[in-house]
């Protein structure tokens, strides 16, 4: 897996008013024009994954607030649901307490021919249960002495694995939890944990460089998103995605890199 820059689109370029608002974000017509060509790529990935019995697991880790759930359904929109899941656990019950720490994770692993997102990961031990309590110091070291090895196991035996971190500002994450505040239909998305992530920011921003550190290799590379503009951060990571998977009839032209701008590799 490598990260294949490019100056964006000739579009860019050639009329930057169509592509870029005066903020710097996407604008909404060429994001669903761009995204609909996507969307196209990826049946035909989906279908090369049915076809030849790939698993593909795609990870999802970020700031609260920063665009995980939203990814993953711009994702999934086309896939058949038969083949394609998404997996968001719930906190740990008391049995699953008294397990391996990777054990009711690895359960979720796709099968042939099946791809799989994972909305937070076991990842919530780099992180969150630091952070909060919810897990040791000798929990948290163990993880980071186990994770590489788990993963490799599993691209060893033919797990494509995509990691991704979506990465906002503090105040792009004030804003989102405003807007939650102030949206009956998203209201649901807040709890205290939200706000208490907001609190500690910086914190968050000090494990997600040891957890680069730490979990960013060869076999299982971190890819990070800026995803402060949530439109372009969704195309780069669909592009990211394509240009490394070598499926059948793929348009090297719509998916010939990311944007340099948007997306760093830590391996």
């Amino acid at each position: 897996m490598k990260v294949i820059y490019t100056d964006d689109l000739a579009e860019y370029k050639l009329n930057p008013k169509k592509v870029f608002k005066k903020n710097g974000n996407i604008e909404t017509k060429f994001y669903n024009q761009e995204l609909l060509k996507l969307h196209l790529e990826l049946v035909k990935l989906q279908k090369w994954i049915i076809d030849n019995n790939k698993r593909l697991l795609i990870i999802f880790e970020g700031m609260d607030t920063g665009g995980k759930s939203s990814s993953i359904k711009s994702l999934n929109r086309f896939w058949n649901p038969r083949e394609a899941r998404s997996v968001a656990l719930s906190k740990p019950n008391s049995k699953e307490l008294g397990q391996w720490y990777f054990q009711r994770h690895l359960k979720q692993i796709p099968n042939a021919g099946e791809i799989v997102c994972f909305d937070r990961s076991w990842y919530n031990r780099a992180g969150i249960e630091p952070i909060f309590g919810f897990c040791t110091p000798e929990q948290h070291e163990l993880f980071y002495n186990q994770v590489n090895d788990v993963e490799k196991m599993l691209v060893d035996d033919g797990v494509m694995i995509f990691k991704f971190y979506l990465n906002i500002s503090h105040a792009t994450q004030a804003k989102r939890i405003k807007d939650r505040e102030d949206d009956p239909l998203k209201s649901w998305k807040l709890s205290d944990l939200d706000y208490k992530s907001h609190e500690n920011y910086d914190k968050y921003v000090t494990y997600k460089e040891k957890m680069f550190e730490k979990s960013g290799t060869a076999t299982a590379p971190w890819v990070q998103l800026d995803a402060n503009d949530k439109k372009r951060a969704r195309l780069n990571l669909i592009r990211f995605i394509l240009s490394n998977i070598n499926y059948e009839n793929r348009n090297n032209d719509l998916i010939k890199g990311v944007d340099e701008c948007i997306v760093d590799f830590y391996n």
